[in-house]
């Protein structure tokens, strides 16, 4: 097995960090996720990734500085986790959720939480293998995202969803409504331009939203705050590549027929 390393505030810029490393049109977007990071890691936030160039890390940070609509006191919130290609099978994923475990237990907190989608949604956490790692669904919303918890302490609250994202719904019901964040280094890229053209082209509303602070994210319509897509007032998707023309029109038939 490979090395696995930290990323910090001393080594981000000369660090890869997985995604997007080979997308040169999102370069942008790459390195805003790098400054995303880097004021994060002063809440406490971490990244552990190989040392080699490839797609398998882990995010994770203190649920209650999370970028995202949850009430999960003392428990740690994992983000992002990828094992990508070659790597898969191997025991990475499984090394990485260690970390974090063993993080949490080192610093007395109460499990760990993380949000999926109840079937498997895109640019999420995987679920099936998630409950085969002991975690349990602690809460669900009806429009498809779980709150996935496994627990350290079975006398510890449960964690939840905010009352924000109850209904999947968004204040706005003319036309598309995205929301977004720099978590990930494919939206303002997508967003910004490949969904601005796509709209464009089909003479759509888009209002685009995008949140900035901590604050933002944990009062968000969305559970998935590094992309959600809304057609007049209803969830659609966290597939970034709707923004895609040629995959726009699939994407949104698909969830409006449902």
């Amino acid at each position: 097995m490979e090395k696995i390393i930290e990323l910090n505030a001393k080594n981000i810029q000369k660090e890869h960090i997985c995604c997007a490393i080979s997308d040169k049109k999102c370069k942008e977007s790459y390195e805003l996720k790098k400054k995303w990071l880097t004021n994060e890691f002063e809440n406490g936030y971490k990244f552990y990734r190989l040392d080699t160039r490839a797609k398998v890390f882990i995010e994770y940070c203190d649920a209650e500085k999370s970028w995202v609509p949850i009430d999960a006191s003392n428990y740690i919130f994992v983000g992002c986790m990828w094992v990508s290609g070659k790597y898969k099978g191997n025991g990475y994923a499984k090394a990485l959720l260690q970390k974090a475990e063993d993080e949490a237990k080192q610093r007395g907190k109460s499990g760990l939480v993380t949000i999926v989608g109840t079937k498997k949604f895109h640019f999420m956490n995987d679920t099936k293998w998630l409950l085969k790692q002991g975690f349990e669904e602690a809460d669900r919303l009806p429009y498809g995202f779980s709150l996935l918890v496994k627990k350290f302490d079975n006398k510890a609250e449960q964690p939840k969803f905010k009352k924000s994202v109850e209904k999947g719904e968004c204040e706005n019901t003319d036309g598309l409504t995205v929301y977004f964040s720099n978590r990930c280094p494919f939206s303002e890229y997508h967003v910004t331009n490949s969904l601005v053209e796509t709209v464009k082209n089909r003479n759509l509303n888009l209002e685009v939203v995008k949140f900035e602070t901590l604050e933002e994210a944990q009062n968000s319509p969305t559970p998935a705050t590094i992309f959600s897509l809304y057609y007049n007032g209803k969830f659609i998707t966290t597939d970034i590549s709707v923004c895609m023309d040629s995959r726009f029109d699939k994407i949104i038939k698909k969830a409006i027929e449902k």
